[in-house]
């Protein structure tokens, strides 16, 4: 009996532990199911100019002889992979709320300079590739961007990279044209049409890929000598051979250069590419590209489970120049309009009239606008946010005299945000002695950052949005609804499975005490946090009060 007993007792305890370790399973995979998902919708994304951002490696400086005297910032600068990365372990894009980096293109450059008519100019931004399988030791190399990666992604950060297809480099006394059956040299565009902005070069001297051809072509000479004298010839031609033998595509130069960009990813784990020039290349290609792009990203993910972030697709961002959102998913070219969202292409497209919706309307038509887009013509898919780039001659704010205003307006919109490097420190967009879009490219202000008390002081509000907007879905992707216009409160809110996410913002308001309806939003006896200055309140009768110093509040369930 005393046996029967104790036998009996065993089983309960056996049966509560099993119980209890099922309950602390069921929690834990509630737990992971609500943590804070990374939606690159609501992305807080900062783009920098791989060459001027900073110099992590000096050694690197000068390479191919690139010697010759240039135009104004039309030379390169020193800085590199490494520098980005130094940046990375500082915690500075932490700091700066940031959870994805855009970094020009890193590949190979043309090693020699050419003037286009602004004094010479070497390929410091990316654009004139040479050989899309090889970094460019300017940059960096191979275990510099593994380095990168790894260093980004265990902060939670990810590395979109910049890819063109559309051209090769400008010829020069040092880089030869590649054959005609790969480029075309003999038509520039003029833009009035689809055709005269495919079918033709962007401008003089910049030999355009015939991306439309579907013909056998072999490799440029001036590849399979370099290749030949680096030593790796016969490993590049085993990997092309595998690839045209897996895709059956026929060895035209679109899919070339498809590989060698998918490579990237699939050695590496890259997590997205901006793609450069879009709609001056035939719109199919970018389907065929996104395919190529998804299969690579599955091959990284199933060779480095241990590495694999989340389960978020590869993202692919579009500059299609000129696009805007209000055009919905359609690019017009005049005679024909063409959907790169649609066939599967594009995630997002970089977004050309947010900085004229900024100068024209107020917060809350401005936010209202890109939530009623974004909630339908555009819905399922997203939109890049910039206010100053690297080739837009009309920033929102070229003189640096509303960098609160452009915080504001940038990372508090719906959609995700393109902070341009030194958009956060005010770095010059207007710099004397340079021709066109070199004043854009300055080198990053770090000593600004150290040294002037006004650059932190608006660093320090970048860095408490962009935090805040790292931390909350809801402010890029959730919806977003007016509390009251006078003092200006809005809330967003945001659901994914059993993740959701409610915020409460207010700008423009009085220095003080700020007494806040909740009513319609939290909890009676909830307890909220003011993200921006720091202080806590319960909710009671509906209302917070938060008395700050400061003019913008950033609420959150604490």
């Amino acid at each position: 009996m005393k046996k029967l007993i104790l036998f009996t007792i065993i089983l309960i305890t056996l049966s509560c532990k099993n119980k209890a370790e099922d309950n602390r399973s069921s929690m834990d995979a509630s737990a992971e199911v609500t943590e804070t998902p990374f939606v690159w919708e609501g992305a807080n994304l900062y783009f920098l100019l791989t060459d001027r951002f900073n110099n992590g490696d000096q050694s690197n400086d000068v390479n191919f002889n690139r010697t010759r005297k240039t135009g104004k910032l039309r030379g390169f600068k020193g800085g590199d992979i490494k520098g980005i990365t130094q940046k990375v372990k500082e915690g500075y894009f932490t700091k700066l709320g940031i959870n994805a980096i855009w970094m020009t293109p890193i590949v190979e450059q043309i090693h020699g300079g050419t003037d286009e008519g602004t004094g010479v100019s070497y390929g410091f931004h990316g654009y004139w590739t040479k050989d899309w399988t090889r970094i460019d030791p300017n940059f960096g190399t191979k275990e510099d961007l593994r380095e990168l990666i790894k260093e980004a992604h265990a902060r939670g950060i990810r590395i979109v990279l910049d890819a063109v297809i559309n051209h090769t480099g400008p010829v020069t006394d040092k880089d030869p044209v590649w054959p005609e059956e790969w480029v075309r040299t003999d038509k520039q565009c003029t833009y009035d049409n689809y055709d005269n902005t495919i079918s033709c070069t962007l401008v003089a001297n910049l030999p355009d890929i015939r991306t439309e051809s579907n013909e056998n072509v072999e490799l440029p000479p001036q590849l399979v000598e370099k290749w030949k004298a680096e030593g790796r010839y016969e490993q590049e031609v085993k990997e092309l051979d595998a690839f045209f033998e897996r895709t059956g595509h026929p060895r035209a130069p679109r899919f070339y250069i498809m590989k060698w960009l998918t490579d990237y990813i699939t050695e590496f784990g890259v997590d997205g590419y901006r793609v450069d020039t879009v709609k001056h290349v035939e719109e199919y290609v970018w389907t065929e590209f996104k395919v190529e792009c998804d299969f690579a990203f599955a091959e990284y993910k199933k060779n480095n489970a241990e590495k694999v972030l989340d389960d978020n697709n590869f993202y692919l961002v579009g500059e299609v120049y000129n696009y805007g959102v209000s055009s919905g998913q359609e690019f017009d070219f005049g005679d024909r309009k063409v959907n790169y969202f649609n066939p599967p292409s594009f995630q997002s497209l970089i977004n050309f009239e947010f900085k004229y919706n900024s100068k024209d309307k107020d917060y809350e038509d401005l936010f209202k606008h890109y939530n009623a887009i974004l909630h339908d013509e555009l819905k399922d898919f997203g939109t890049l946010n910039y206010l100053s780039s690297h080739d837009d001659g009309s920033p929102f704010d070229a003189q640096r005299k509303k960098p609160y205003e452009t915080a504001n307006k940038l990372l508090l919109s719906p959609g995700t945000s393109q902070v341009y490097y030194g958009d956060e420190s005010s770095r010059s967009l207007i710099v004397p002695d340079t021709e066109g879009d070199a004043t854009l490219r300055s080198m990053m202000n770090w000593d600004s950052i150290a040294k002037r008390k006004r650059t932190k002081e608006v660093l320090t509000h970048w860095q408490k949005l962009g935090q805040f907007r790292a931390k909350h879905p809801a402010v890029g992707a959730g919806t977003h609804q007016m509390i009251t216009s006078s003092p200006y409160y809005f809330y967003r809110s945001y659901q994914k499975g059993n993740f959701k996410d409610l915020v409460l913002i207010g700008l423009d308001l009085e220095k003080g005490k700020k007494v806040i309806d909740v009513s319609k939003i939290f909890e009676e006896g909830d307890v909220l946090n003011d993200t921006y200055s720091g202080k806590t309140a319960t909710v009671e009768n509906g209302e917070i009060t938060i008395d700050s110093e400061f003019e913008v509040v950033l609420i959150e369930k604490k």
